[in-house]
Parts: structure tokens; sequence; C-alpha cells
């Protein structure tokens, strides 16, 4: 563990271009990437805070076939959406690039160049599903079949969607290709494999010096450690990414697992070129602490995986950190892109203009940094309403009105000490040591805590010493309290910066701050506590509101968004039944389909589906249940002439025997419509 580097290489996992952004990506990994970096820069660190768009493998491609369009088309189309919304939202990348840039295509082809020449791959011949009709190798979200555990016939080869089951493409019943529908067969196919199985005792080695790392973290290494690493094919069949650099490998790429951590490196390569930094002195320096700030999901592949092909090349520094948070739900479900149920960060920004620091402060406030959490739209109004508005914004409120009505703006001196004063100063020099111990061990929420508590100290001070009384009584006493409230209002507004950065500006502009600091410079962690942070004298700006209440309206459309989106998809993806089985005609002649009419129609007792009918059938009266009553009333179906099987056996239903089957349409939706002639027919008609 890097305990004093002099300077920080900190990414943020690369998302794949191939949809926006949502509030579970912002809580698994860029959040907290954001509030570390900013912290350290508010320390004086020397800092290259990385990430970018993940624009190779089959998710990609599977969008492209879905849209309609070209894979680069898609990733050009998603890297300016994503680049936008990080950058609306204060994510403060250093650089934030893309991997289909060439100088990341040369230097993930270096990489493998180096390894392959050092003999460290295996090259490895396999049998492999290829779909005949495509004339393609099949990657493992191209194969579609049953799944052996709960049977859904749509699971992917890679994992079954319903039942969450990791799966290989072998595992599937009934397998076909997604690209045709074919059956596809095993083919023998050459890749280049890296032998995690020989290289454990070294990754063991390096995994159990950091015993540091967060449980979680930690704990899923030594599971993969535990079960024994396998060889893990670093190049695939495909036409969609960086091209294998040697002869024999003809219509094959990385692994898109290789080529995107390596991205980290080469988009350092570009921000250093821009900097006018040395790149290695941010990768292969001893002095610098490497931070990767991820998702559980992607645990192995920066704790194993990238580090077992850096130490291949043999040249670059290790992770010091993996601090991966679990996962964020929403409003009590799994966020899912495929169903539509997210809050997509480009729809927030639009819809809550300059809100950015509200869902800032509701993520890390519920972040998953342990186990998963929950996202709800109620909490977010709660913490706004409650936390932000009732303590930050009423603290700030209170220390700026009330310096601008005494004393015209003016920061007052302070004079005697009193006891109560001292134990303000005292919290106030120890708050900020709390938030940064905290940040170093990347507790997130418990830094955020503390931050707040700076905000509670100020409104239990005012409150405890009543300003608005004591000025009456003893107006020189009033002088050292709000100097002392306008010192934690100060402080406020550094150790807020890291997870508040609109806020922080704001105060800070309101404070008027810059205008006696050092060229205009904002003020450096280390000024945060200081009892006289801000001069006697100084004039503040006018009060204003930083944050305002969000109604129950506002809620509860959101709320009613999410379902709307997700009702929709949901008919989106609603396929039609398949044909049944053939059957030849005379059991189709078996069947007497008629037109009758209904005379009578009611609910059935205990019943929530069921209605019963007599019908007049043309021979006779009939009674007919049908489970028809949440979409249909009897009042509404009362003189509608139906379609029914009249030879259909008896059954007994709650009790009472029903004599046929009436016949109903179901729409994408649901709902049914009744199968009736387009003009009115004598009773018996029969249907054929």
């Amino acid at each position: 563990m890097n305990n004093n580097p002099k300077r920080y290489t900190v990414t943020a996992a690369l998302i794949y271009a191939n949809g926006p952004i949502h509030i579970g990506h912002l809580a698994g990994c860029y959040l907290p990437a954001d509030i570390y970096v900013r912290y350290l820069r508010l320390k004086g660190k020397d800092v290259a805070f990385i990430s970018g768009t993940d624009e190779h493998g089959v998710p990609i491609t599977i969008k492209a076939k879905k849209e309609g369009i070209t894979p680069q088309e898609v990733v050009d189309k998603y890297y300016g959406i994503i680049k936008d919304s990080f950058e609306q939202f204060g994510i403060s990348f250093d650089l934030y690039s893309r991997t289909s840039n060439q100088v990341h295509h040369q230097t993930s082809q270096e990489f493998f160049t180096t390894l392959n020449t050092k003999g460290y791959f295996d090259e490895v011949i396999t049998e492999q599903y290829f779909d005949e009709a495509a004339q393609t190798f099949l990657a493992d979200r191209y194969i579609v079949g049953e799944c052996p555990n709960c049977h859904n016939p749509d699971a992917y080869g890679d994992q079954c969607e319903k039942c969450g089951s990791t799966l290989s493409p072998t595992d599937l019943i009934n397998p076909r290709s997604s690209l045709s529908g074919a059956k596809p067969v095993m083919k023998a196919t050459k890749n280049w494999y890296l032998p995690l199985d020989r290289m454990q005792p070294e990754i063991e080695k390096y995994v159990n010096s950091h015993s540091e790392w967060k449980p979680n973290v930690f704990g899923q290494c030594q599971s993969w450690l535990k079960q024994g690493l396998q060889p893990r094919a670093m190049t695939r069949d495909l036409d969609w990414g960086i091209k294998v650099p040697l002869d024999d490998a003809e219509g094959k790429v990385l692994y898109v697992w290789f080529d995107a951590p390596i991205g980290y490196i080469s988009m350092t390569k570009e921000w250093a070129a821009i900097a006018g930094k040395n790149w290695e002195d941010y990768w292969k320096s001893e002095d610098t602490k490497l931070v990767h700030f991820i998702g559980k999901d992607n645990i192995v592949f920066h704790c194993i995986i990238f580090p077992a092909m850096l130490m291949a090349e043999g040249s670059f520094i290790l992770p010091d950190n993996v601090p991966a948070n679990e996962f964020m739900n929403l409003e009590n479900d799994k966020i899912s892109t495929s169903r539509n149920w997210a809050v997509w960060l480009h729809e927030y920004l639009e819809e809550f203009p300059n809100k950015q620091d509200v869902l800032r402060y509701a993520l890390a406030a519920n972040a998953p940094e342990s186990k998963d959490n929950d996202f709800t739209w109620k909490d977010f109004q709660t913490k706004n309403n409650s936390e932000l508005v009732g303590i930050f914004g009423n603290f700030v409120n209170r220390a700026v009105v009330l310096t601008q009505k005494f004393y015209e703006g003016k920061v007052p001196s302070k004079g005697e000490l009193q006891e109560i004063d001292l134990r303000a100063l005292e919290a106030l020099k120890q708050i900020p040591c709390d938030v940064s111990e905290a940040m170093k061990n990347f507790k997130f929420r418990d830094a955020l805590s503390s931050m707040m508590e700076l905000a509670r100290l100020g409104n239990k001070y005012l409150a405890e010493t009543e300003p608005w009384k004591a000025i009456k009584e003893d107006p020189e006493r009033v002088k050292t309290i709000m100097n002392i409230a306008m010192q934690i209002t100060a402080t406020l507004s550094i150790v807020a910066e890291p997870f508040l950065p609109f806020t922080a500006q704001k105060l800070y502009l309101q404070l008027k701050l810059s205008e006696w600091n050092l060229n205009g410079l904002k003020h450096e962690w280390i000024d945060a506590g200081n009892p006289d942070l801000v001069p006697v004298g100084l004039e503040i700006g006018t009060g204003a509101l930083l944050f305002e209440k969000i109604e129950d309206e506002t809620i509860e459309k959101q709320v009613q968004k999410l379902f709307d989106a997700k009702r929709m998809n949901e008919l989106e993806v609603k396929t039609i039944s398949p044909i049944k089985e053939n059957i030849n005609f005379d059991n189709f002649a078996k069947m007497d389909i008629r037109i009758g009419t209904i005379l009578e129609a009611e609910a059935v007792k205990k019943s929530k589906k069921l209605l019963k009918f007599l019908i007049d059938d043309g021979l006779e009266k009939r009674t007919i249940l049908s489970g028809i009553a949440e979409h249909f009333s009897p009042e509404e179906m009362l003189g509608k002439q139906v379609t029914f099987i009249a030879n259909l056996a008896p059954r007994m239903m709650m009790g009472i025997e029903s004599q046929g089957m009436i016949l109903m349409a179901e729409d994408k939706d649901g709902s049914l419509s009744l199968l009736q002639p387009h003009k009115e027919v004598w009773n018996g008609a029969s249907v054929s």
C-alpha cells in the first residue's frame, strides 16, 4: 500500500457506449471517484482522473443490430450523450475519452505484442458455436436458448436475465443463433489465452498484500483464488474490435476485457500530451498511487486479470486500491436498462435544472458501499427537503441574512470567547479531520455525514446563542456569535465541495471569499477549520437560497413516469405466442363454434375474475362462465352477441356448470376484445 504518494492516477470504469448513463452507474463508481478526486485536489495533490467509453465488444454490436445502424454510429451517438451528461453533472474528469481512438488501438496492440513476444500466451484450439447461415462464430450474447435452471426460453449464452444464473453457451437447452435463428454447430477455432493458472501464485501474493481492500472486494478475490484460476482467452472471433496484431489471426480481435483496462493507459497518454506531462510518471513510477473505481461486477477484471496483464508486461505499477461499490436498486427493484427501469441522467438534468447537487447528495448519502442499496424518489425528496433545505440551506441562510441585517454584510470581529464558543470552534477544527479520515478509507457516506455535521453544528450554535434576541441585550456578544457563524459557513464551502460542487461554488461566491484570497484562487483543504478563515470586515454578498423544496406533485410525476416507461417497454418486448402444433381438418371440424346473444349477466360471488352469462344459442338457453370480470362489467355485456364454442364438454366452476367457452382476442397490453360478427346475425349461426 502506497501511503505517501507523490501523485495519483484515479480511474473510473469505462462504460459501454451502447446507452445513456443512469443513477446505478453514478452510485457505483463515477460519483465516489469524483468525490475522492475533488478531495485530493483540495489537498493540493497531483491527480490524473481518467475515464472514457468502452466502444468494443458484443454489447455494441447487439445495440447496432437492434437500432439498424453501424457499430461506429452507435458509439458516436452514445459517447456524446454520456460525455455531455458527465460534464453537466460535475464529474470532473481530466480527460474523458474513448477506446475507438487510434492511440488506444496502438497501445493495446503494443501491449499484446509485448506479452506474446515474452511467451506469455498459450495458443489453444477449442470448439465454439458457429452460425453456418451467418458464417460467423457466435459470442456468448449471440447465443440464446432455454435456461437449464428456470427454463426461461430466451436466456443468453453467458447469463439468464430472468433468474440471474451465470451460464456457458453449452449449458443452454436448444441453443439458437440470435443472428439467423438457426441452430449453431460446434467448430474448431484458435485463440490466445493468458495462463492465469500458472500465474496464480504471483496474483495471490499481490491480492493478499492488500488486506486493507474493502471486504466485498477482498472477499470476492479470495473466492476466485480459492476456486483456482483458469486460463482465459484474450482474443475473440469477431469483426468489431481491435485487430489482433498477428499474421495468423485473421478475423480475430482483442478480448474487450483485454483492451478496455489498457484504455486507462492510452487515455492517460492522451491527457499527458495535452497537459504537457509525462504519462509514464502516472503508470510506471512507484511514487504514484493507482486507484480504480468500479462496480462489483468488474472486480475480477480489475483485481485479478488486469494486474496479471500488468505483471506479465513488467514495467507498470499495480492497482493500489479498487474501492468497488455494490449495486444501487431503484424503487425496490433491480435497475434494468432492458426493462427501462432506470433514472437516466440526461433526463434528470433536463427535468431538474440546477439540481445536480441534490442528486449527488441523495446518491452519496445512500451509496451502496458495502451492500446493495435502494434509491426511491420519496427518499430523494426527503433528502432535499429535510436535509439540504432544512439543515444546510437553513444554516447558511440564517448566518448570511443576520450578518447582512446586523452589520450591513461586513463580518464583525470576535470578542471574549465563552465556553459555547470554544466548543463550537473545537468542533469546527475536528470535523474536517473526520471527513478527511473517512475519505482516505473510501467511506464516502461517513465523509458526507461528517460534512453535514458542520451545518448541524452551525444550526445548533445559532439556536443556543439566539443572536436575534441577544442583539437587543448584548450587541457586542452578537459580534462574536456572527463571526463564528461565518467561520463555520466558510469551512462548509470548502468541505462541501467534493460532494456538492455547484453549491460550494455558489456559497464561495456569496461569501465573496475570492476577493481577498491569494490570486482569487479557492482555499485548499488545509484552510478548513481555521477559526479566522474569514477576515474581519469582509463584505459578503446578499443572501440567496441554496436549495428549494421539491413538492409532492413533482415526485409523483417521476414515479408515474418510471412505471409508465416500464409498462411501455413490457409491451414492446412482448412477443406473439408461437403457432401451436398442426391439427388435421377432422379435428377442427369437431369444434362447433356459434353466435349467441347474452340475455343475462352477473358477477360470480367470491370470484374476482368470473362472470356468469345466460346465452340464447338459437336452440335453447345455456349458462357459460367466463374469466373476463377484470375487463368487462356485467352491464356492458348485456345484449351483446358473442362467439362461443358450443360443444365444449361442460365443467364445474365455483359450483356452477359452464356449458361452453366465449372466445376473446388478447391484445399486446393484455386487454381483451370480444370476437363479434360485424353485423347482427341470427342466434345459433355457425362459424366456419
